[in-house]
């Protein structure tokens, strides 16, 4: 009788309940997963709330994302990304298979494209306009650091089993990036850091002219100073992306150059952050492809540590679960990264993740 709903109440059962308690029967809130801002990630299974939250309110902006090939990982990387954009974050893409384009075009980004054939250029001795003094003393050294493992990568690479560079040789190339900025005008001294920085071609020059193993490193120099892949990392940079979305390419690139260009442009996107800093989130696809080589998922741990002083979110994404995880790079990362996201997985890879 007391639940026909007649008003009857012949049970009698009263329950005096506060307004914390009442208020988690209201249909949107969730117990744990709702943040007061942020974007919405998705439904929360148990109550049907939703899961709504900022990732830049964590102790880091960082995320990683496993999952296998047609999980979806894309799709909600691209969604994530949109809704940032409209709380005001800005997007930065390395995009190594042509899957933003469509995404960048519909918001009016800008789409950066990067092949032999393309005009696009980025040099990898352009220096970040800083303007705190502490920063600007360890600007230069800082890029130096980054040249080095970059010339160790095109040099005869890192990877297992390849040449590598000596210690002669590791002490000559030293001397000659110190030498060639020095050639421009360019030293330790921040005042000097506003002129224009020099190229490969510059670096080609000092070290053919410099004794010791100079001149062979040289030799191993030119292809990507006259040879075949020249160009588009010899040059002044000429792109400018003061944009609310960049988007670059790199699927047109050949499989040799890929991690290389991978390792310049988070470089270039790095001095950009320091330069001018606001909320930013960079993604980087495929990430396991930087991940082979030891300077670059170095330097990705090394922006995965430092992003969260220049306002900085990181997403690594990656299919090849035991590569990332397996490197003690890749476990730094994900241990560096406030979020995981994980979406459906290979059964291989299941215990690597657990």
């Amino acid at each position: 009788n007391s639940t026909v709903p007649q008003l009857m109440d012949q049970l009698q059962i009263r329950r005096n309940m506060n307004t914390g308690a009442i208020s988690t029967s209201f249909p949107f809130t969730s117990a744990d997963l709702t943040d007061g801002k942020g974007v919405l990630y998705g439904i929360n299974m148990h109550n049907n709330g939703l899961v709504i939250f900022d990732r830049f309110s964590l102790e880091n902006a960082n995320m990683v994302v496993f999952a296998k090939s047609g999980a979806g990982k894309s799709f909600t990387v691209k969604l994530e990304a949109l809704r940032s954009m409209m709380i005001g974050a800005d997007i930065v893409i390395i995009d190594p298979e042509n899957e933003y384009q469509k995404l960048c075009d519909a918001v009016g980004g800008s789409h950066i494209r990067l092949s032999l054939n393309s005009d696009t250029r980025i040099n990898p001795f352009d220096l970040p306009r800083v303007i705190d003094t502490e920063e600007a003393d360890d600007a230069l050294r800082a890029n130096l650091v980054t040249l080095h493992g970059l010339l160790r990568q095109m040099l005869g690479g890192s990877v297992a089993g390849s040449i590598g560079l000596t210690a002669a040789e590791e002490a000559d190339i030293d001397q000659a990036l110190i030498d060639t900025y020095a050639r421009v005008g360019i030293t330790s001294d921040p005042l000097t850091h506003n002129s224009t920085p020099p190229t490969i071609h510059d670096l080609y020059d000092t070290l053919l002219h410099m004794g010791g193993t100079g001149p062979q490193l040289a030799q191993r120099l030119r292809k990507f100073t006259s040879g075949t892949f020249a160009g588009i990392f010899s040059q002044q940079s000429n792109i400018d992306i003061n944009n609310a979305m960049v988007v670059f390419n790199i699927r047109d690139l050949e499989d040799e150059l890929r991690p290389t260009a991978m390792y310049i442009v988070l470089n270039h996107i790095w001095n950009i952050t320091r330069t001018d800093q606001r909320k930013r989130m960079l993604i980087v696809d495929e990430a396991w492809q930087l991940m082979k080589y030891e300077d670059s998922a170095s330097f990705l741990f090394s922006l995965a540590k430092r992003a969260r002083k220049y306002q900085l979110g990181l997403t690594t994404i990656t299919q090849d679960v035991e590569d990332f995880v397996g490197s003690k790079m890749g476990r730094a990362i994900v241990a560096n990264s406030s979020m995981q996201l994980l979406l459906k997985q290979s059964s291989s890879a299941v215990d690597v993740l657990s």
